[in-house]
């Protein structure tokens, strides 16, 4: 009976330096980080998220000098640890937290990020509409993982479309960007991090759709307005129900800028005398399609000498 009894009070003993290591006394060496020893002691492995995963990023690169510490990007956080180590199972929020749930202000939590990610794309991130819409930085991206969803091209448009419901709507449908499919991603279009209107990655959006479809750049010896103005006019880049992303059918897309007179306004009809004809007031009833002679509609390069060169057609 006395050897039991000894048992039990070195085993309570050994749960009491648990205790204790739990508080911080125990560990003192860093782990990944420089100074990480403070943080590392309560949070390990076991946490959730898994904070030691940092080690597996760029983040976690000891060889690199512009690696930071914990608290480069939680702040000194004395209370926190202070807390922590007195036993509190509570303790108070780290000086800059990135949780749902934290109170810090989104502006403070995205300059703990711009203090080293201020240049390039993110140059103008304060002027950005993220930013003036109180988004941070991990809103959309993840430090504490090897995978962040936000730079991988598959999973990108998962992390936009949390809040772009009408673009996931869209993307969807039957005539899309081949975004769904992982060939393409939404800052292949887009930085997120600038100032510009749309956020485009360009400086508008016909400079960006050029940067794939450089056949429609020109210059042609006959340019279409609406198409050296703006490819959105006829287009809807996130996707369409209709053949080439149209935001509407021809003729009636070709109608919201051709006049009533002439043929590019006729109504939908059938001539009912059964006839062929070549009358221009009903040639183009038929099939309703102006892209059956017009077929040059981006720009055309007749240099034939007539009244009718510049119509686009071949």
């Amino acid at each position: 009976m006395k050897h039991i009894r000894l048992l039990f009070a070195a085993a309570l003993a050994l749960g009491l330096m648990g205790v204790a290591s739990a508080q911080g006394k125990g560990p003192t060496k860093d782990l990944i980080l420089k100074g990480d020893a403070k943080c590392t002691t309560c949070h390990d492995e076991a946490d959730k998220p898994q904070v030691l995963n940092i080690g597996r990023t760029k983040h976690g690169t000891i060889a690199d000098k512009r690696v930071g510490t914990c608290t480069a990007c939680h702040g000194e956080s004395k209370q926190h640890i202070a807390e922590a180590e007195g036993g509190s199972k509570t303790p108070a929020a780290p000086d800059v937290g990135f949780g749902k749930k934290s109170k810090t202000p989104m502006t403070a939590r995205s300059e703990a990020c711009l203090t080293c990610h201020q240049g390039g794309d993110r140059s103008h991130w304060q002027a950005s509409t993220h930013a003036n819409r109180d988004t941070a930085c991990t809103s959309c991206h993840q430090v504490h993982t090897s995978h962040d969803q936000a730079r991988d091209k598959f999973g990108q448009s998962d992390v936009c479309f949390a809040c772009h419901k009408e673009q996931r709507s869209q993307i969807n449908k039957p005539w899309h960007h081949p975004v769904r499919e992982g060939k393409m991603g939404c800052s292949d279009c887009h930085n997120v991090h600038g100032d510009n209107p749309k956020q485009l990655n360009r400086a508008s959006t016909n400079e960006v759709c050029y940067t794939c479809h450089m056949e429609k750049r020109g210059p042609f010896v006959h340019n279409h307005q609406p198409v050296t103005e703006d490819c959105s006019i006829c287009h809807n880049p996130h996707g369409s129900v209709i053949a080439g992303l149209l935001k509407q059918r021809a003729p009636y897309l070709c109608q919201e800028c051709h006049s009533h007179t002439s043929h590019p306004g006729q109504t939908p009809g059938i001539p009912v005398d059964g006839l062929r004809t070549s009358s221009t007031s009903r040639l183009g009833t038929i099939a309703r399609g102006c892209l059956n002679c017009h077929t040059n509609i981006h720009g055309g390069n007749s240099t034939v000498n007539s009244a009718t060169a510049g119509r686009f057609r071949r």
